[in-house]
């Protein structure tokens, strides 16, 4: 199997450059995995799919403001510094921008003072483990000197921040936000409530590594990096419980997928859990959990095409993008969506 598989050719202007008001007016495209049939309708349409006993899985992570611009303290030097991973309470990975610049033992200093660190170690991937110093909570300081980790492929800059976040974000440590979920407005997640179905919360931290592309011909040579994720025990319960009654499991978004697919794998049935996961879901893989999926348009040659192709076919999968693009669908974070059922 190889990466070019699951190349499609994307107009630029086809990628979402601002979220859609109100959340739920973005579009839905429906791709029935069994016969690959697409059918086009609106986010909010979505309720109407459902049914009383099946159950949404929403990943509940938050994302941070973990874009700093700072300066080095010897010279002066801008730098940009990505926080990826939270390890100790001060301790970090981060990306860093000019790599040269961020030397082991080197100190900078962000939001004339607010935050400093300095550069512990340099990964072999080139990521730097940072300490970084401040007073009080690191969090409120990101979130005051703090830009949101947009994609590269989104170039404008973003009004309001909570548009980067869910409405049921709650947990932080994100690098990027579980999109898919983006198109949920309160007042549909009442709705949906109100017609029986259940909803259940998971984590799963978000890393850049979702959005990498893969470098390697060969799909099964690529190495997946690792994310960290918990499965509460009344979302277990309420997971099993909806598969004793013959209902569905709806994960929104690949974050919830990874989740309960990781769960399943590791324990051969789904429970309250939680640890890292570097699992990759491509065409081959068995579900254990997963009866249906909300989810975003992916960017080509993606581990993120990859899954949804396992889940739903390659061939159908790679005729719906194709059908998308005609039909002139936004893609990526702040585009359009697809239920796969």
């Amino acid at each position: 199997m190889k990466t070019s598989d699951f190349y499609y050719d994307l107009p630029e202007e086809l990628i979402a450059q601002t979220p859609i008001e109100p959340r739920n007016a973005s579009r839905l495209m429906l791709l029935n995995r069994k016969t690959g049939a697409v059918e086009h309708k609106i986010f909010k349409d979505l309720t109407e799919l459902l049914n009383p006993g099946d159950c949404l899985i929403l990943n509940n992570t938050r994302v941070i403001p973990a874009r700093i611009y700072g300066v080095k303290k010897e010279t002066g030097a801008v730098v940009e510094f990505l926080l990826l991973k939270q390890i100790e309470n001060l301790k970090w990975e981060c990306l860093c921008g000019p790599g040269k610049r961020a030397k082991k033992g080197t100190e900078f200093v962000f939001g004339d003072g607010k935050l400093e660190c300095r550069v512990a170690d340099i990964l072999d991937d080139g990521n730097r483990i940072v300490e970084f110093y401040c007073q009080g909570n690191i969090f409120a300081v990101l979130d005051e000197i703090g830009q949101m980790p947009l994609p590269p492929y989104i170039k404008e800059k973003l009004q309001d921040k909570e548009r980067y976040q869910t409405v049921y974000s709650r947990d932080l440590g994100s690098a990027a936000a579980p999109t898919a979920g983006l198109h949920f407005t309160p007042e549909m997640l009442e709705e949906i409530k109100n017609k029986g179905v259940n909803i259940g919360y998971v984590t799963l931290h978000v890393g850049l590594g979702t959005f990498r592309p893969v470098k390697v011909d060969d799909v099964t040579k690529h190495k997946m990096h690792t994310e960290h994720y918990v499965m509460p025990r009344e979302t277990a319960d309420l997971i099993n419980e909806t598969h004793k009654n013959g209902k569905r499991v709806i994960c929104v978004g690949t974050t919830s997928c990874r989740t309960v697919e990781s769960v399943a794998a590791k324990c051969g049935k789904i429970c309250e859990d939680c640890g890292d996961t570097s699992i990759f879901i491509y065409p081959g893989f068995e579900f254990k959990c997963m009866d249906a999926l909300v989810t975003n348009f992916h960017l080509p040659e993606s581990t993120l095409i990859m899954l949804i192709s396992a889940f739903a076919g390659k061939e159908n999968v790679m005729n719906a993008y194709k059908i998308a693009v005609e039909e002139r669908y936004r893609f990526f974070s702040f585009g359009d969506a697809m239920f796969i059922y």
